[in-house]
């Protein structure tokens, strides 16, 4: 099976760029600046009983994955913020799958999330656009994955916004919903 056949990679595996270029990081910061319109379509119209379906066998609901990208956005940014104002800080990773199951993530309307997501999206993509070459060469140890350099970790957010985003649009196609 190849991941995209995998419910879990609905875009496949993140795979990190070869390189950093000023075109490549604008169109990631474009992902990033569009996410929480694509985000809000992809879950318009459905009923809690369709937000409370998980959207594979054993995954998280459609609800908690709304809710799972403010909390790993929100994270995202700060860290952001802590590699542009620290020298190579070392930050603290979260339990993503124990945030998703706390009870704001399984029963909060999603529109609570949503608009978090745009404002914190704003002032990220606002943060991102200003930044020069040499800012996203910055970065931050991570316990886990070792030194993460700021272009790296916007690729990776610019996949993030998309697999989740098509853990919901993909349920709702296979639902005909």
């Amino acid at each position: 099976m190849s991941d995209l056949d995998d419910l879990r990679y609905p875009i496949g595996r993140f795979n990190a760029p070869g390189s950093s270029l000023p075109g490549v990081r604008a169109a990631h910061i474009h992902t990033l600046k569009m996410l929480p319109g694509r985000l809000r379509t992809a879950v318009a119209g459905l009923s809690d009983a369709q937000l409370d379906t998980p959207y594979r066998e054993g995954g998280w609901t459609l609800r908690q994955v709304v809710h799972h990208v403010a909390d790993s956005h929100t994270n995202s940014y700060v860290r952001f913020k802590l590699a542009l104002t620290e020298d190579w800080p070392t930050i603290k990773p979260y339990d993503e799958a124990a945030w998703a199951n706390l009870a704001d993530s399984r029963w909060l309307p999603v529109e609570v999330s949503l608009a978090m997501i745009e404002g914190l999206h704003t002032r990220w993509v606002g943060l991102l656009e200003s930044l020069s070459d040499a800012d996203f060469q910055k970065g931050f140890e991570h316990p886990e994955m070792g030194r993460q350099n700021l272009a790296k970790v916007l690729a990776l957010y610019d996949w993030h916004s998309r697999h989740h985003t098509a853990h919901i649009t993909g349920l709702r196609q296979r639902q005909g919903w």
